[in-house]
């Protein structure tokens, strides 16, 4: 649990009433950008507040009436991905930039120099950024902003996605472990089969193929099976 110190405010508002829970800067923004975090290391206190800095807290027949729930973490996830998260400048500045060396990654991975066939160097992506004057948008996930950020660069340097079309087998041991792991990515077709195992298919970058594999691999332990389907 994050000390109450180093928590800043997520808030939320709806139909007059004020909802605010005490939260980790960090984690605040994982879930904001839908990732899945650890919620006992979240919240600083298993409150929901109507004015935190007062410590007046929410009655539970507001909160019932506005959430549908009592449920802290179905609550905090709501209050955070459809409210506001308070940061500081300083912590505005550092998620700034922790999010534009994302994108930068996933574009070298993702995406190479047509002529050339080989991928360009991160510092070669910053530079078209710059040039082209690009705004990385913090409360965006990095994924959402590639493909923008990739036809705006086109001017600068020659650049284009690779895509390749797979498809995968969970065996069924597995396949509960894995489900959340596949939704981060974009796809194509799902299919539960009957032995329980979990079956997908995709279109995604090379590099983004890999990061996708990579993970499945650390959970099955090199168990998923990986077919290329040719176009």
């Amino acid at each position: 649990m994050v000390k109450i110190d180093d928590a800043v405010i997520a808030r939320f508002e709806k139909e007059g009433h004020k909802f605010e829970i005490l939260v980790d800067p960090d984690l605040a923004m994982d879930v904001k950008h839908k990732k899945e975090v650890n919620f006992d290391d979240l919240l600083a206190d298993e409150k929901v507040f109507k004015d935190s800095r007062k410590g007046d807290e929410q009655s539970p027949e507001t909160i019932q009436k506005i959430f549908g729930t009592e449920d802290l973490k179905i609550i905090s996830k709501k209050i955070i991905l459809e409210g506001e998260v308070q940061l500081t400048t300083e912590q505005r500045k550092y998620f700034l930039e922790k999010k534009r060396a994302e994108i930068i990654s996933i574009i070298c991975r993702s995406a190479i120099n047509p002529q050339t066939k080989t991928p360009h160097p991160p510092q070669r992506i910053e530079n078209a950024m710059e040039q082209a004057k690009i705004r990385v948008d913090a409360n965006k996930s990095s994924e959402e902003q590639v493909k923008i950020i990739v036809d705006a660069i086109k001017r600068i340097i020659p650049i284009s996605v690779e895509k390749i079309d797979f498809a995968i087998k969970i065996p069924s041991n597995y396949s509960g472990k894995c489900a959340s792991i596949l939704h981060k990515f974009d796809i194509k077709k799902e299919q539960w089969l009957n032995d329980g195992s979990l079956a997908a298919e995709f279109e995604l970058p090379i590099g983004l193929k890999q990061d996708l594999l990579n993970e499945l691999n650390s959970v099955t332990h090199g168990e998923v099976i990986v077919k290329i389907i040719e176009k």
